[in-house]
């Protein structure tokens, strides 16, 4: 059989996707905008050893399957055909043809990562945010822009950039928090600092910053040197479970519990709460799954293996439950997820402007890693498989004082 009747027994000849293969067979639309090349045995090699997101990642990390044309079209048109496989008569001949594919499986790619030792361990915890995170400041600065902000803006308009959204993201949280000059903030996972200097800079607030990343915290400690906030604020390469101090009123944590692990939400809650005075604020953004049923994020998945070592995404609801079962009332929970999907989209142009010096810096293959990885989780997004979840929560009182206004004043 070949490749190009399997293509089309899977979309069932509906996507508007040309196929090629590297037997000379064509299918899909002949002359559509978007095409898929599988150019090698090794390819369907890679998709028959590990079906689904993880086969197709190896193939096109490796440069075996190519896609021509946007790559995030190609996602929303091939998601729609596929969706029901391949029709049950042809499985029994299928397998027979392709069963030799599999006798000589290639190697994954050597930018798929497994690490070792306990999973979410202190040491593990900061192997697998080094992987993720000290890429290349240079890299991020051309995907991310100006504001190196790497977590889901809220855009305040239809039309605006992303510099204005990521900004408009920060004030938000530090309205959401009520913050004020004076008061103390425990930014933690911070990333660049962005949030930590915009809540110094525009609220007056001192604040303690803390990521695992060195990248980052050298990067954002020269700036806050150079933006005149080194009295205001402290940005430190360090575990948030090393932090000692207390009293704070207020803590953000933006983009940091999706490496947490489910397990560890009860210690890490109960930790932020510790933290908090009486009557202060947690503000928690971060990814959520979508799907009630699943119980765990895929650990053999694409984002797993090359993105995001060890993280994990879990329902909204079990989120807010972990929050209160650790005595953080919530006060206001925002899905932000069309937002994201937006920001999504402006990464993923930002990498195409600078493709040639992203490949320079960081290689072909790990840039190829990138433009996947953009295009599947704005997929992720658009489609409604993945959220952002914004939860507002507060250390309310025994005598059940939260602080909180009688309605939001954000």
């Amino acid at each position: 059989m070949r490749l190009a009747e399997v293509f089309d027994l899977l979309t069932g000849g509906r996507a508007d996707v040309e196929f090629v293969g590297y037997d000379g067979s064509k299918g899909g639309r002949i002359g559509s905008d978007i095409r898929v090349e599988v150019r090698s045995p090794r390819a369907v090699a890679a998709l028959l050893g590990a079906p689904g997101q993880l086969g197709l990642a190896r193939a096109y990390v490796s440069g075996d399957l190519v896609i021509v044309g946007d790559l995030f079209t190609a996602f929303v048109r091939l998601g729609e055909a596929v969706d029901r496989g391949v029709p049950w008569q042809h499985l029994p001949r299928l397998a027979k043809e392709f069963a030799p594919y599999l006798v000589n499986k290639p190697a994954p790619p050597p930018e798929e990562i497994q690490l070792g030792g306990r999973r979410h361990g202190h040491r593990r915890d900061a192997q697998a945010i080094s992987h993720h995170y000290d890429v290349s400041n240079r890299f991020y600065e051309w995907v991310l822009g100006p504001t190196m902000a790497y977590t889901c803006a809220a855009f305040p308009a239809a039309d605006a950039n992303l510099e204005r959204a990521q900004v408009t993201k920060f004030d938000l949280v530090c309205r959401k928090l009520g913050l004020r000059p004076g008061m103390r903030l425990l930014d933690v996972g911070c990333g660049w600092g962005g949030m930590a200097r915009h809540a110094a800079a525009e609220y007056g607030a001192d604040v303690v910053a803390v990521t695992l990343s060195e990248q980052q915290a050298r990067w954002g400690a020269r700036l806050i040197e150079s933006e005149g906030l080194t009295g205001q604020v402290q940005i430190r390469h360090s575990d948030y479970r090393h932090v000692g101090e207390g009293g704070f009123d207020a803590v953000s944590s933006i983009g940091l519990t999706e490496h947490i692990g489910k397990r560890n939400y009860p210690s890490y809650f109960s930790f932020l709460r510790s933290k908090l005075k009486g009557e202060g604020r947690l503000l928690n953004h971060c990814i959520t799954r979508t799907d009630t049923r699943q119980r765990h994020y895929m650990r053999r998945g694409f984002i797993n293996r090359y993105v995001f070592p060890d993280g994990e995404l879990l329902h909204v609801g079990h989120l807010i439950e972990q929050m209160e079962e650790q005595s953080l009332e919530v006060q206001h929970e925002e899905n932000l997820r069309q937002h994201y999907a937006q920001t999504l989209a402006f990464w993923s142009a930002n990498l195409e402007e600078h493709w040639p010096d992203a490949v320079a810096e960081v290689g072909e293959r790990k840039a190829r890693v990138w433009r996947l990885y953009l295009a599947a989780s704005r997929w992720g997004f658009a489609t409604n498989m993945i959220q952002l979840h914004q939860v507002l929560s507060t250390r309310t009182t025994r005598s059940g004082s939260s602080g909180m206004p009688l309605r939001p004043t954000w």
